[in-house]
């Protein structure tokens, strides 16, 4: 089979690893031991795939530096506690696999700090299969492209061979921002409509239906 895309990049929380209540939650806890207002499920969700000072900034507006760094403390703090109780959607680790035995380059750009990405790849398998990968604290965040054009640059790829997958306005942005295709998964913290504004050449609602069309259309 003629491979489409040489290169695969997958965001992270939501897209490979079901992550997203866990964020919420501590999101929500973080802002009210900070002493900002509790911003609820639904606001907390639509700000996951920003950089933590980005999505904090895109919450709460004009807070002070003393605040924003409580926040992302306590936010910390709550999410490490529970970033082992972290699973991969089903059929993520196998349909990975799968890709790096095909041949394809994959890589992972997240809103994650470095940290806390090396620990999810150990913890999750995944990390023998990543080529690559880019995190939000030697990037600046998403939606800007710097991650996708580091990561071409790095393996010599063209933007039309190179394909985005994410379950964010933010990844599915970033993708257009870098002159990329992209794919748009809806188990993850946005909302269909959302994906749709940024023209993803598909979207699916289950990782085992996205396995099945990377392994047969990239």
């Amino acid at each position: 089979m003629t491979k489409r895309f040489d290169l695969i990049v997958f965001d992270w929380d939501g897209t490979l690893a079901n992550s997203t209540q866990i964020i919420v939650d501590s999101i929500r806890k973080g802002a009210v031991e900070a002493g900002l207002p509790d911003p609820g499920n639904e606001a907390a969700s639509s700000i996951i795939g920003l950089g933590l000072r980005e999505a904090i900034q895109q919450l709460f507006g004009v807070i002070s530096q003393e605040q924003i760094q409580q926040m992302a403390a306590r936010y910390n703090v709550h999410y490490s506690a529970h970033q082992d109780d972290v699973v991969l959607f089903d059929q993520a680790y196998d349909t990975v696999a799968r890709l790096n035995q095909q041949g394809y380059m994959l890589a992972v750009a997240t809103g994650k700090g470095r940290r806390g990405l090396n620990h999810a790849l150990e913890h999750s398998g995944l990390g023998e299969f990543m080529h690559g990968t880019r995190c939000v604290d030697e990037c600046q965040s998403k939606p800007h492209p710097q991650m996708l054009l580091e990561l071409m640059d790095e393996f010599g790829v063209e933007p039309e061979r190179a394909l985005m997958v994410g379950d964010t306005s933010f990844d599915l942005q970033m993708a257009q921002n870098a002159k990329v295709a992209s794919l748009g998964v809806t188990y993850g913290a946005h909302p269909l409509e959302r994906l749709l504004a940024h023209s993803p050449l598909a979207h699916f609602d289950d990782f085992a239906t996205l396995g099945q069309w990377l392994e047969t259309n990239a």
